[in-house]
């Protein structure tokens, strides 16, 4: 299994010319967002007084993600990856550009703010899944956790300078210069994309359909407990953890009776904190595994989360806020690593797109969840059950594993042959049924059924619909293996799909039958010949 325990740096993965330059240009497209974003909150207070209208705003820029995350990941397994991010990162450049041509013409009204708000969310969530599955991609796999740790460090780098630098240019140059920087930034991702020459995926088989492609997403989820394991222990760190994030602003105001400047200090102190976190994580890598990253940073983070509900001092809050960012950083690098390493390549997009899904579920369900609490406990008990939440959430879940997978253990084997077959058999005809036949020896039964149920779930995230192992009543030895296909060429998808992994259990499996005595195998085929 894949861990983190060698030493490496964090600036190892700019060593790849492609990470290099896709960090670089999208430090400054997330900092164009967070320019956006600062000058359309400042802009929809200006054309109307209305509450809703300014809540609406943060609405119309996430509501996307949560909508279109999987819907954006199977569209980014099943077609070119790279061709996929230029017209997403197109359609943003578009979008951006109306806000700012609008705005210089005083054209921007409250409704068509939120509109093309909303437009440039598509645009975010669309690009989320595909840009997260190139990182695997373009860095070897030994440096895909300080890789996924850069990442991190360059959002927050521009979550600490982005609003502040939005704030100048509205004040000095006026919000359709700032729209129109936020434009400009999608360009430097289109010009990456564009020079990048990523090496296409070779299949002879044509290209899954969306619906077909949707579906094996969450069948492969489904099916893969490793994979399970990192989306429960994400959803239960953001569903305690955003307390911090979605009450600061009362928190600072009604705790430490402070003003917006102490705010916006205290947003900074976190940003800080995540960056100089990232780059102390390889430093503790050799001695700490993800697991116990995640559980050391939750329970500082819980620790440090309760102390800053009674402790109310503005230094000591802004030094909470350091130590909040460095634990946020250090559990989302964890996770996002072990989601990257337990899935394969070919359907990593839609895999990672439900764990966006899940975390963002996890983000809004907790803020409005604790929001309520602190309308009817009050800022300090809400923060304190949150800590407490947080902490139980993470002892309870630490056995969970979080190393993934060896990145060779996830290559496909091409150990399965192609069936044979006495007729051309039309692709897309179905269901098919595979029969495998084994004899086992009497003394390894249990430990083939308990093999054969880890298979079972190989077979179901790999795209059968249906599995079972049936024992010949007559001959107890004797077993067969069903398994069932939508179709012909969702089976052949299996042959491709099949991993080393997969190739190790089946050898395993067939240490335990009998001595000349190989798994026979037989395809039969449903619909009309």
């Amino acid at each position: 299994m894949s861990d983190d325990r060698a030493v490496g740096s964090v600036w190892a993965p700019f060593k790849s010319t492609v990470f290099r330059w896709l960090w670089v240009a999208t430090l400054a497209s997330n900092i164009g967002t967070w320019i956006n974003d600062t000058t359309s909150g400042w802009m929809m207070t200006s054309l109307s007084a209305s509450p809703l209208f300014v809540s609406l705003v943060q609405t119309a820029g996430s509501l996307p993600v949560l909508a279109l995350a999987m819907v954006a990941g199977a569209l980014a397994d099943i077609v070119d990856r790279r061709r996929f991010l230029i017209i997403t990162q197109s359609w943003t450049l578009i979008v951006a550009t109306a806000l700012s041509v609008t705005t210089w013409i005083h054209m921007l009204t409250p409704e068509l703010l939120l509109l093309l708000t909303l437009g440039l969310g598509i645009g975010s969530a669309m690009s989320m899944p595909a840009m997260s599955s190139t990182t695997p991609e373009v860095v070897p796999a030994a440096q895909l956790p300080a890789a996924v740790a850069m990442t991190s460090i360059g959002f927050n780098a521009s979550r600490a300078i982005g609003p502040a630098i939005g704030g100048l240019i509205l004040l000095s140059l006026g919000p359709a210069t700032a729209y129109a920087l936020n434009a400009l930034s999608f360009l430097a991702v289109i010009g990456v994309l564009l020079w990048w020459k990523r090496e296409p995926t070779r299949s002879d088989l044509p290209a899954e359909q969306f619906f077909g492609a949707l579906r094996a997403g969450v069948r492969y989820v489904a099916n893969s407990s490793d994979f399970r394991g990192v989306l429960l222990r994400a959803v239960l760190f953001f569903l305690f953890a955003t307390a911090t994030w979605s009450l600061l602003p009362l928190y600072v105001r009604g705790e430490l009776k402070a003003g917006p400047a102490i705010y916006g200090v205290m947003l900074g102190s976190a940003g800080l904190g995540a960056i100089v976190g990232g780059l102390l994580l390889p430093m503790l890598r050799p001695w700490l595994s993800r697991e116990q990253q995640v559980l050391a940073a939750s329970v500082l983070y819980a620790l440090t989360m309760v102390s800053m509900a009674y402790l109310r001092d503005p230094v000591f809050a802004c030094a909470a806020m350091m130590i909040i960012g460095a634990c946020w950083i250090a559990v989302l690098s964890a996770l996002q690593v072990s989601a990257q390493t337990t899935v394969p390549s070919w359907v990593r997009a839609r895999a990672l797109s439900i764990y966006i899904t899940a975390f963002s579920t996890g983000l809004v369900v907790g803020s409005a969840v604790w929001g309520w609490a602190a309308s009817h406990w009050g800022i300090q008990s809400a923060l304190s059950a949150a800590s407490l939440g947080l902490a139980l959430s993470a002892a309870a879940t630490m056995k969970i594993g979080l190393k993934g997978k060896d990145p060779d253990d996830l290559v496909p084997s091409a150990h399965w042959p192609l069936p044979i077959v006495s007729e051309e058999i039309v692709r897309d005809r179905g269901p098919a049924l595979v029969n495998v036949s084994y004899s086992v020896r009497p003394e390894c039964r249990a430990e083939f059924l308990k093999a054969m149920h880890e298979l079972g779930r190989g077979r179901r995230r790999n795209g059968a619909i249906f599995w079972c192992i049936f024992q010949n009543a007559e001959h107890p030895d004797d077993y067969i293996e069903t398994f069932m296909i939508a179709s012909w060429l969702e089976h052949l998808r299996q042959h491709e799909r099949v991993s080393r992994d997969d190739q190790r259990l089946q050898s395993a499996i067939e240490a335990l039958l009998n001595e000349g005595h190989a798994p026979v195998v037989r395809h039969y085929i449903g619909g009309q010949g």
